[in-house]
């Protein structure tokens, strides 16, 4: 959560409709494991209220639960077998562990017994399996390939997993979330899958009588989604990650405005390995597209510059799931926007 405004989160869910291809080559994976080093247990997100399903004309909908560290976590089936895994936007595909991938008889993506097929995250050649079958709720996702992680060779993979949340099997990417148009409440924990695309959702008429800002979303040359942001009236782009545990901007740029920042006990892990601190910096004018958020003590981190090179596109820091939530952020992959309140 944003680490001034937990206190928001109990507030009453509004009851309206909006409250309610893989590629072959290199894949890109943004995620970002932050651990608190204490071990007082956080029930983030805990309080909030339950949101009444809410069907969209055309969609299926499937609800999502918030585990630990602020994870999104959608159950799943994987050819017949019981699976957690967490929606995270800053994955191009599903990612499982390799044992954890066997136990669900995800399977090399062949006749023979090599994987022929392989795929580059984070400058690793990782395998691809193939799983029969995905389902989640009612929805069907049908077949669909899985980039297999050896924990044995990268462990900062399942210290992820296992410091997140022991319950997560992977990572549902946005292949899944793209290809069937999902449309992700951050704040009523539901998704959305089109499933009639004959039938216009028209969110964005709907979201602007509900007082939401539309954003548009941007998909860089290596996939990442980023939005327009301004601080100090200096423009800017966020990634938008629904795997990252905290709102985080790059800790030079903070000080280059002349914002104070304080040491807190959290840290960020990224899935080459690499750890930073982060910082804590009270940022009044921070703008996501037109959309103003209100004052929030919010994280900072010398973040790698892997994460800060998106493409071609330099990043002013990541947003994640704590001013999802707090903004009552909707991601729609239909119009490719997101909506803030």
């Amino acid at each position: 959560m944003t680490l001034s405004g937990a206190r928001r989160m109990d507030s009453t869910v509004r009851r309206s409709v909006l409250n309610a291809k893989t590629r072959r080559g290199r894949t890109r994976y943004f995620g970002i494991l932050f651990s608190l080093l204490t071990t007082v247990p956080i029930p983030l997100f805990a309080a909030a209220s339950k949101a009444r399903p809410m069907q969209l004309p055309g969609y299926k909908v499937v609800p999502v639960h918030y585990g630990p560290l602020n994870k999104m976590i959608i159950s799943a089936n994987i050819n017949g077998h019981p699976a957690n895994l967490m929606v995270d936007t800053g994955a191009d595909q599903i990612i499982m562990d390799a044992s954890a991938a066997a136990s669900f008889d995800v399977r090399p993506s062949q006749r023979g017994l090599r994987y022929i097929r392989f795929t580059e995250i984070n400058g690793q050649i990782l395998p691809v399996g193939f799983a029969q079958s995905l389902t989640a709720g009612t929805m069907n996702f049908g077949s669909s390939l899985v980039a297999l992680r050896n924990s044995s060779i990268s462990g900062h993979f399942s210290n992820r997993v296992e410091a997140g949340n022991p319950d997560v099997d992977g990572f549902l990417g946005l292949d899944i979330l793209i290809r069937h148009k999902a449309v992700i409440n951050c704040w009523t924990k539901l998704i959305f899958f089109k499933v009639d695309r004959s039938r216009p959702l028209q969110l964005a008429s709907v979201a602007l009588s509900e007082k939401f800002t539309k954003i548009p979303l941007r998909r860089e040359k290596n996939g990442a989604l980023t939005v327009p942001c301004s601080i100090h009236r200096q423009a800017g782009r966020l990634l938008v990650d629904t795997g990252a545990f905290v709102t985080v901007f790059d800790e030079g740029l903070l000080k280059s405005f002349g914002i104070a920042l304080q040491p807190t006990r959290v840290s960020a892990h990224f899935t080459s390995g690499v750890a930073r601190k982060i910082s804590a910096g009270q940022i009044n004018d921070l703008t996501i597209g037109n959309f103003r958020v209100p004052p929030e003590k919010l994280g900072a981190a010398v973040l790698p510059n892997f994460a800060l090179e998106q493409g071609d596109t330099h990043i002013s820091g990541i947003l994640g799931m704590d001013l999802l939530f707090i903004c009552h952020g909707i991601i729609d992959f239909d119009s490719m926007d997101l909506f803030l309140k």
